[in-house]
């Protein structure tokens, strides 16, 4: 049996235990919450109706606990569930004529077995929707680099106008590119010493030097052609 069945046979067996549990816990809340009406003042139509009420609190607050998403949500419907178990609690104590331990257990059972049924049910449900998220979770694709060839309006410049780009911008800022420097820039090898010595040649190199460095931006009108 591979995990995904063992999965959805224990969470069927924990939804029908849990549904037992909950019916019991009704006729015995339902009862018990009737005659607690009934003995501290409430009419025969209101002790019918209140143990309804009760029960009618712990079904919404069950039902949100399965389905909340957020944090808030379940504050809520925790708060909601622990009012109704302490109304079912303090009926089911308060409506026997045992008073001795063993009848106070007997009358605190049902409530109690609900409340612990419905948090073991529900973090078996939690821990479902984590794992079917984590299994079904798509992985992030990475996006395509952008190379200057895809954002220029004309072809793809060539390894000797990437590596004057480079040579503006370092100037620009007060500092001397190396050749290997701009070999690692145009992905070349033992090219960008050459390009320094015909730079330097033909004199490009002099007129840099004499611009002042607010006056060097890298400009494609520079470039090589």
């Amino acid at each position: 049996m591979t995990r995904p069945q063992r999965w959805q046979l224990s969470l069927v067996v924990q939804c029908a235990c849990t549904a037992l549990v909950a019916l019991g816990a009704a006729y015995a809340s339902y009862r018990h919450g009737r005659t607690f009406a009934l003995r501290f003042g409430a009419d025969t139509t209101t002790a019918a109706i209140w143990p309804l009420i009760v029960d009618g609190l712990l079904t919404i607050a069950t039902v949100e606990l399965w389905t909340a998403g957020r944090d808030s949500g379940r504050r809520i419907a925790w708060t909601a569930f622990g009012f109704g178990i302490s109304l079912s609690l303090c009926a089911n104590i308060g409506s026997t004529d045992n008073q001795t331990i063993l009848g106070v257990i007997v009358a605190a059972s049902p409530p109690l077995a609900l409340l612990l049924a419905v948090e073991l049910l529900n973090r078996a449900l939690r821990h479902r929707r984590e794992a079917h998220n984590e299994t079904d979770e798509p992985v992030a694709e990475t996006p395509p680099r952008l190379r200057l060839a895809d954002v220029s309006d004309g072809p793809a410049p060539t390894a000797e106008q990437r590596m004057w780009e480079h040579y503006l911008t370092e100037r620009a800022h007060g500092r001397t590119p190396t050749g290997a420097e701009l070999d690692r820039v145009a992905n070349t090898h033992n090219y960008g010493r050459r390009v320094l010595r015909h730079w330097k040649a033909a004199g490009r190199l002099d007129a840099i030097s004499g611009m002042t460095r607010s006056r060097i931006r890298p400009d494609h009108r520079d470039l090589v052609r």
